[in-house]
């Protein structure tokens, strides 16, 4: 578990790289703040002042990397350094797929991670709701999800976004540690056919693991559901925003169709231990 004062440290850095770069970092602060342990955060320090940092952030059996040095230190090997530090707890982990994130806009990023082999893999958009008008929803349910929901929530990971069982089921109960975040079941005329999780934090809400069954798909049902949480989240004063892969049109045209706008873009580099 983190320290406090690590944290403060943390967001301290963040910002002072992503006013320098005009960037955004992609540091999953929900999962930073929900540590178990501080294994997998990788702090170096200079006369009580935090120089460099980077996480490791698992999802099932692929884990994530994001890291940061400060700007007037750069160049001097600290991130090259830590991350050969979480490289060795990775391959410690046995995780079998290692995702290196970046902000698309972050030239010198990008020459770091070819410096040390990674390989372009897939880039995401964030996006915000930026439209007044929501229209009227019906025939659909949201609830919160309930210990009994699990077994069809990993259901519905494996269908809807092809993942493994195993990876399904640790990533469902990893969702379950999470503070400020809240899981609802999609129901239309009393049946589950997907989810949606919407976490909040400094008037922010985001929208992760939207999924519907593929047999329910196509019926307009997402449209709703995404009007019903905008109409929610914007009411109770939090702007919404949530991220997509870029290649995945069918989902861009429908968050575009709602109001969502792109503001910023992630790249993700795969790295072989």
């Amino acid at each position: 578990m983190l320290k406090k004062q690590q944290l403060q440290d943390i967001k301290k850095l963040q910002k002072e790289c992503e006013v320098h770069d005009d960037i955004q970092l992609k540091l999953n602060w929900n999962m930073l703040e929900n540590r178990e342990s501080d294994h997998l955060d990788f702090l170096y320090y200079e006369n009580d002042t935090l120089i460099a940092f980077l996480g490791l952030y698992p999802f099932g059996s692929t884990v994530e990397v994001c890291g940061m040095v400060k700007p007037s230190e750069r160049r001097k090997g600290h991130f090259y350094h830590l991350f050969q530090e979480g490289m060795v707890v990775a391959k410690q982990c046995q995780y079998k797929k290692i995702l290196l994130n970046t902000p698309a806009a972050s030239r010198a990023a990008k020459k770091l991670l070819f410096k040390i082999g990674a390989n372009y893999s897939f880039s995401e958009h964030q996006m915000v709701w930026q439209r007044s008008l929501v229209e009227p929803i019906e025939g659909i349910t949201l609830r919160q999800a309930e210990v009994d929901d699990l077994d069809m929530s990993i259901r519905i990971s494996i269908e809807a976004f092809g993942m493994a069982r195993e990876d399904a089921t640790s990533m469902e109960r990893s969702f379950q540690k999470e503070r400020q975040t809240e899981m609802f079941m999609i129901d239309v005329d009393e049946k589950t056919v997907g989810k949606i999780r919407v976490s909040r934090k400094e008037r922010e809400a985001w929208i992760y693991g939207f999924s519907i069954l593929p047999e329910h798909q196509g019926q307009g049902i997402g449209r709703k559901v995404l009007c019903q949480v905008i109409k929610e989240q914007s009411s109770a004063g939090y702007s919404v925003h949530l991220e997509v892969e870029t290649k995945n049109d069918q989902a861009l045209g429908l968050y575009k169709a709602v109001g969502f706008n792109v503001v910023h873009s992630q790249d993700y580099y795969t790295y072989l231990l």
